[in-house]
């Protein structure tokens, strides 16, 4: 197993709950979330930036 730390940039999303589907659906094509944080929000670009750790298998 490594892990990794990843950023991401998602697009903002109407509900709360929609922004949250889709960073965990970003994060998990890049491995397993182990933790995730909002890191910063661009209102112009209607982006939010997250950074996350997450772990993959060693194939």
């Amino acid at each position: 197993m490594t892990t990794h730390f990843i950023t991401a940039e998602i697009d903002l999303q109407e509900t709360p709950a929609e922004l949250l589907e889709a960073i965990e659906t970003e994060l998990k094509k890049q491995g397993e979330p182990l933790r995730w944080a909002v890191t910063s929000v661009d209102v112009e670009e209607q982006k939010a930036t997250v950074e996350a750790v997450v772990t993959t298998l060693n194939t």
